[in-house]
């Protein structure tokens, strides 16, 4: 198989399976790769002709439900691949993220943004609100509303229940078939280029089944999508722009591989969703700068090159970029000089670049490091507490400013941020490992014990996590509050596992 190959070395060309847990409904999670590349058919939704799909999935699955798989998903991920936990990237995503949920039709669930360390291009959706994205979007997608395009899409398949109605659909099939499927499924999670062999040899008509109602699915989320993404002021064009420029790359590949020949990208998707996309008022959108300072900080630190090739990025691509995006290339030298300790280069960047806007929390949070490493851990301190002020709650302020307490060896103050900063972010791990560490350094075993328990059920490790909360309440003091704490935990945890085995 011969394949293009991008300078970061990225094929992307991708099929993500996934499966929900349970003996009679396994599905494929709703995925945006290039072999199902097809976000045409876009238009107004309250002009269209959706495609007939059924229904909407409550004889299958109750949102809770939907819920309960997603939650559980979602430690198995944290277990099993590289989930991106940049404070500054998720806040980014999430509020890009939101800010479309906001706009879209039919929100049932709360939702959650995060980022795998993947330099594929792809994204996916899952039950209960849970959004994917890998690093490779922000390598290859150019604009703010091109990344934008990819998210409205994988939201409508939360909204319009895509995975519940396939569950729908495959309960329909016989079981032999589904035994089949449920099979190579089950092997693609733990060996994906064998699950996928496996998947190309079950039978014909139950795989063309799949492939149909799935290019259904595709056609009602683009439709959606395009729609979420006209009402939250997005550039609509960036979508076909985006999928236009990527079907442009493999045109010439010599051998597509089998998924591309079950999932093509023909020029008619394309060509439909520039139609539907000039349907709606053309909206000038400025460049947006959050969106290339990540992109800065994916390339910096999440694309698996060299500093030198890094740097060599910034310099080739700010020679074609606009003037006003001279910040973002900066930053990205920065975060690879404070990276590589060559802070005399880094300093006199931060700085200029904090003068400028020193509320952004990009800027923020780099130069917290830079004092850290530095050794000026007061003066990092000063420059959070005083960002504080203006942004109070905010989680990429607090983290940072634990961290600066943490380094300056004020344990007691660290400790009683992080009980607060994990009360309210619970799935953060930056907060519990923080917390653990502190607590260590403080020689309050117990409670080292209990964020470290906190961190085990993150992953879905539920027996190790109730032994190290059976360890924390047997050395808590006997009655106290502390083991009360403690021992109620344990309980809560042996439920969840409980729930969480029975999806098996």
């Amino acid at each position: 198989m011969v394949l293009v190959k991008d300078e970061f070395g990225v094929f992307h060309i991708v099929m993500i399976i996934k499966r929900s847990r349970s003996l009679i409904s396994l599905c494929l999670v709703a995925t945006l790769s290039l072999p199902s590349l097809s976000y045409a058919n876009v238009s107004r939704v309250d002009s269209i002709e959706l495609p007939d799909i059924g229904t909407v999935a409550g004889s299958t699955l109750t949102i809770d439900q939907e819920r309960i798989y997603g939650d559980a998903y979602m430690r198995m991920l944290r277990s099993s691949k590289p989930i991106i936990n940049d404070p500054v990237i998720n806040e980014y995503i999430d509020i890009i993220g939101h800010r479309l949920v906001a706009h879209a039709d039919d929100v049932k669930t709360p939702f959650t943004f995060f980022m795998i360390r993947d330099r594929n291009i792809n994204a996916f959706a899952f039950f209960g609100g849970y959004i994917a994205l890998h690093s490779g979007l922000l390598l290859h997608a150019q604009s703010e509303s091109e990344l934008a395009s990819v998210m409205a899409h994988e939201i409508a398949h939360v909204t319009q229940r895509h995975l519940a109605r396939s569950m729908e659909e495959q309960a329909r099939r016989s079981p032999a078939t589904i035994a089949a499927l449920a099979g190579s499924l089950l092997l693609a999670i733990a060996a994906p280029q064998a699950g996928i062999a496996a998947i190309t040899a079950t039978t014909a008509g139950s795989m063309q089944s799949q492939i149909n109602y799935t290019r259904s699915n595709e056609k009602e989320a683009d439709r959606f999508g395009i729609a979420t993404l006209a009402k939250a002021g997005f550039d609509v064009q960036a979508m076909p722009r985006f999928f236009g420029r990527l079907a442009d790359e493999y045109r010439y590949a010599s051998t597509p591989p089998p998924m591309l020949l079950t999932h093509p990208l023909p020029e008619d998707r394309i060509t439909d969703s520039r139609a539907r996309a000039q349907q709606y008022p053309e909206v000038r959108v400025p460049p947006s700068l959050n969106y290339h300072l990540a992109r800065s900080r994916v390339v910096a630190r999440y694309a698996g090159i060299s500093s030198d090739a890094a740097l060599d990025w910034f310099n080739r691509t700010q020679k074609k970029s606009q003037e006003n995006l001279t910040d973002a290339f900066d930053y990205g030298k920065a975060l690879v000089y404070l990276d590589t300790k060559q802070y005399q280069q880094a300093e006199p960047l931060l700085q200029a670049l904090l003068k400028s806007n020193p509320d952004n929390n990009f800027y923020l949070d780099a130069m917290t490091d830079l004092l850290i490493e530095t050794k000026r851990t007061h003066d990092a301190e000063q420059l959070l507490a005083q960002a504080l002020q203006q942004k109070p709650n905010n989680a990429v302020l607090l983290i940072n400013y634990a961290n600066a307490l943490f380094k300056g060896e004020k344990y007691a103050e660290a400790i009683r941020l992080l009980q607060r900063y994990t009360h309210d972010n619970p799935n953060d791990s930056n907060g519990w490992s923080l917390l653990a560490e502190a607590n260590h350094h403080q020689g309050n075993e117990p409670e080292e014990l209990a964020a470290r328990a906190e961190l085990l059920a993150l992953g879905a490790n539920w027996n190790k996590a109730i032994q190290f909360y059976t360890q924390a309440s047997q050395r808590a003091t006997l009655g106290s509050l502390e083991q009360a704490r403690y021992d109620a935990r344990i309980d809560q945890l042996m439920v969840q596992r409980e729930r969480f085995l029975s999806l098996k």
